[in-house]
């Protein structure tokens, strides 16, 4: 399908489902996003879950969403259980407001939920020549080093900036060796996860997709990635009021209530302390491109540079969609 008529099918079903015509644009443009950078697990295999959500009263689809301004850097976000696109798009937005007034902008959200790639929101920064750092947590999806039961989330880290170059970079990863999204989409889709990624409700190492959703994903880094998980479960979490320490719900199993993710959302201009940072960060990234090459590589890349250019590959093509994503879209198609 192409990209233009599926953001509009989107964007219809999601006013369908009582959300105001610019949040449902907002969404639309993050998913189909997401198919473009090569993202699935955060794209349209998502859909249905976030409609699901509404349906069932853990999202709220005509949030209040209130902002507190702590000072002229700094905003506090209460999203009132709005889909996490919307909070997510909010935030980032005042954090570029704020860092264009004073250099730096700090913006904590609470009550939110699954807002899809961190990444999205880093490049609206960029876009604007500043620098990005954002955290979020998630479900309980590792456990932390030492114990025996999940809590922490796969909990991703994001970090962009200009490079005086089209291509951004833009680091944005979970802490866990793959992220709980793909797992998912290889369950739907019946296929095995790599060795080494998961482990079973009995603490086995796995290659079933199923059998890792009811059981442990591994941090990377072993003891140094549950430190990554737990540092960004507090920032995202207990500074901003949002949940924390397990009690993220699930969105596609826990419909018990809202999810309240934290976020938080730091940009800065990148010329904050030295005018020729563009330049800098040239030298820095031409130095490292410059290295000696292993056998077989073409090309050092920078993070940011596959995602770019996946997106740029797929930007004229129509998005393939798996049969069973397309059953249910036809289904929430129908119920419009």
């Amino acid at each position: 399908m192409k990209k233009n008529k599926l953001k509009k099918l989107i964007t219809e079903i999601f006013i369908k489902h009582k959300l105001t015509k610019n949040h449902a644009k907002i969404c639309s443009e993050a998913i189909v996003n997401a198919e473009l950078v090569g993202a699935p697990s955060h794209g349209l295999s998502r859909l249905k879950m976030y409609c699901d959500r509404i349906n069932k009263k853990v999202i709220n689809p005509k949030p209040k969403i209130k902002i507190k301004k702590i000072s002229q850097s700094i905003s506090h976000i209460d999203a009132n259980n709005s889909i996490g696109f919307v909070a997510a798009d909010i935030g980032i937005k005042k954090a570029i407001e704020n860092a264009k007034k004073t250099g730096f902008g700090l913006v904590g959200i609470k009550n939110s939920g699954h807002y899809g790639l961190s990444g999205y929101y880093a490049e609206q920064a960029v876009k604007k020549n500043l620098m990005a750092l954002i955290f979020t947590n998630a479900p309980p999806a590792i456990a932390p080093y030492g114990a025996s039961k999940t809590l922490f989330g796969t909990n991703p880290i994001c970090f962009a900036t200009p490079t005086s170059s089209k291509i951004p970079f833009i680091l944005d990863s979970s802490v866990s060796i793959i992220n709980r999204g793909k797992i998912r989409v290889a369950a739907n889709l019946g296929k095995k996860i790599p060795k080494g990624v998961a482990l079973d409700k009995f603490g086995n190492p796995t290659t079933s997709a199923k059998k890792a959703l009811k059981g442990a994903q591994l941090p990377i880094a072993g003891f140094k990635g549950s430190g990554f998980a737990w540092m960004v479960d507090i920032l995202s979490g207990v500074l901003t009021g949002g949940n924390h320490g397990g009690k993220v719900k699930d969105p596609f199993d826990d419909f018990t209530g809202p999810q309240n993710i934290g976020h938080l959302f730091i940009v800065i201009k990148s010329n904050i302390f030295l005018k020729n940072y563009n330049q800098r960060i040239k030298e820095n990234i031409k130095r490292i491109k410059k290295l000696p090459k292993i056998r077989g590589l073409k090309e050092i890349l920078y993070p940011g540079q596959n995602k770019f250019n996946r997106y740029k590959k797929n930007y004229n093509k129509e998005i393939q969609i798996p049969k069973n994503i397309k059953k249910d879209i036809e289904i929430l198609n129908s119920k419009l």
